[in-house]
């Protein structure tokens, strides 16, 4: 772990609307008018109920996906490169969307190696727009600093034509400027629910989070790789799980970075059941559609 250098939030600022006031039908009005208009990103990774990593995606299953969110946004963005995910950015690629690919690092050098090779022989395919190194690799502790460097370094190497970036949460680049110095591009994780921000003060944190990210990348452009807010679950200190605030904070986070101009990957594009495991019930509420493929929050 870092020493988790972040920023802090208080009571000032206000994020966005007043919701509350606003009433849940006309926040599902505009929630649905928001996604309608579209965004820059999904993340996606396309496992049905009863799936979990290390079961195989079949193509009708990641193409079905595709289309589902396609409408909608302009990138996607996966998470692996093994086990049918990398159909992702071969199948993203057919329906005109640009790719954000992943390569999943954990701490079994040999899994490693196999996710690396797969990233390597997608994108000299032609099929990657932004490589993605990694993914909280740091943040979960499974590889050294060191290690996850060379790894950045062999696959811009191999890719010389490929923007290549590693992805983590906003404070790790500030508390490991060699990350930054390694990458193309700053690809930044940005949760005010998982620091316990009250949603009220939510879309003022995230800004506050994006900065620092800015700060730290000195002058290299920054995507938000990941930020959402559940639906349901146990609240974690201060955040709260409401389909109100989910829906206020995909309104906020959308409207406010469309227009900075802002690239954004939103987290996520499907609820996901498997996620309990990791990060308690919360983990299964995360989507902008539900398990069962439809938008959660219909008028």
């Amino acid at each position: 772990m870092s020493s988790r250098t972040k920023v802090q939030f208080g009571a000032s600022g206000v994020s966005g609307r007043n919701y509350v006031e606003l009433g849940k039908d006309k926040t599902r009005e505009l929630f649905n008018r928001t996604l309608a208009g579209g965004l820059s990103g999904f993340c996606i990774s396309p496992y049905e109920e009863g799936q979990q990593p290390g079961d195989h995606l079949t193509e009708e299953q990641v193409r079905r996906r595709l289309n589902i969110i396609q409408p909608h946004c302009k990138w996607v963005r996966s998470f692996s490169c093994t086990e049918g995910n990398e159909l992702v950015p071969k199948i993203a690629k057919e329906l005109g969307m640009k790719t954000m690919v992943g390569a999943w690092l954990g701490d079994d050098p040999e899994k490693n190696k196999v996710e690396i090779a797969g990233l390597i022989r997608v994108a000299k395919e032609g099929l990657v727009d932004i490589a993605a190194v990694g993914n909280e690799v740091l943040y979960r502790g499974d590889m050294e600093l060191s290690d996850l460097l060379a790894t950045i370094k062999h696959v811009q190497d191999e890719l010389p034509d490929v923007t290549v970036g590693y992805v983590d949460a906003y404070y790790e680049f500030t508390d490991h400027p060699e990350l930054v110095d390694a990458s193309d591009v700053v690809l930044a994780n940005c949760y005010p629910y998982w620091e316990g921000c009250p949603f009220e003060h939510s879309l003022v944190y995230m800004k506050q989070m994006y900065q620092q990210a800015v700060d730290a990348a000195r002058g290299k452009k920054v995507i938000i790789t990941e930020t959402g807010w559940p639906s349901q679950g146990t609240p974690t200190k201060g955040s709260v799980p409401s389909e109100e605030n989910a829906m206020g904070y995909f309104i906020n986070a959308v409207e406010w970075t469309e227009e900075k101009g802002i690239d954004l990957f939103y987290f996520s594009s499907f609820d996901e059941s498997w996620k309990v495991g990791a990060e308690g019930d919360v983990g299964a509420y995360w989507g902008v559609w539900d398990k069962d493929e439809n938008i959660k929050y219909q008028e």
